[in-house]
């Protein structure tokens, strides 16, 4: 009977070890602000969603700005399985492809503004693919402030990312 209570003890301990340390990410996950030193809360005023119109194998994506929100610069990317390829078009020329893969928007998203649209077309879609088929294209977009250089011109520093959201198509984009 001894060793029973010792070992349902230590599975006790165990999980609580277990919950607890899951609880800590998953706080820190969750937290909406940062405090800087001396205790004064810094709250990040950025608020950013994407919207995604599917049909004919493209997505049409495009950011909005909350209206209480600052200003952002927006850049975004898709991905998908390595059987399939993604075309991008821009058909109002408002996002310019950059090196590392991203599409960035080329103006300012400021407080209740929506980018223009950018398409993601797959292509080279098998013969062979039938109604029920399944498999994802997934855009994720991020958001960055807009800082601003001593003369007044506004910047983007993509190391100090706000939001990076992620969305995934159904079976067909």
């Amino acid at each position: 009977m001894k060793k029973y209570r010792r070992l349902s003890l230590l599975a006790l301990v165990v999980v609580f070890l277990t919950l607890g340390a899951g609880m800590r990410g998953a706080s820190a996950y969750f937290t909406t602000y940062v405090t800087v030193e001396g205790g004064h809360p810094v709250f990040l005023d950025i608020d950013t969603d994407i919207d995604e119109k599917v049909s004919d194998w493209t997505k049409r994506l495009s950011v909005s700005c909350d209206v209480d929100s600052e200003p952002v610069y927006v850049r975004a990317r898709a991905y998908c399985g390595s059987f399939l390829t993604l075309e991008y078009s821009d058909p109002e020329g408002k996002w310019t492809e950059n090196s590392d893969g991203y599409y960035y928007y080329d103006l300012i998203l400021g407080p209740g503004e929506r980018t223009s649209e950018l398409d993601v077309t797959v292509s080279d879609i098998p013969e062979d693919v039938t109604e029920g088929d399944g498999f994802h294209v997934i855009v994720i977009y991020e958001t960055t402030p807009v800082l601003y250089r001593d003369d007044g011109t506004p910047y983007a520093d993509w190391s100090r990312i706000l939001y990076v959201g992620s969305t995934e198509g159904g079976s067909r984009p």
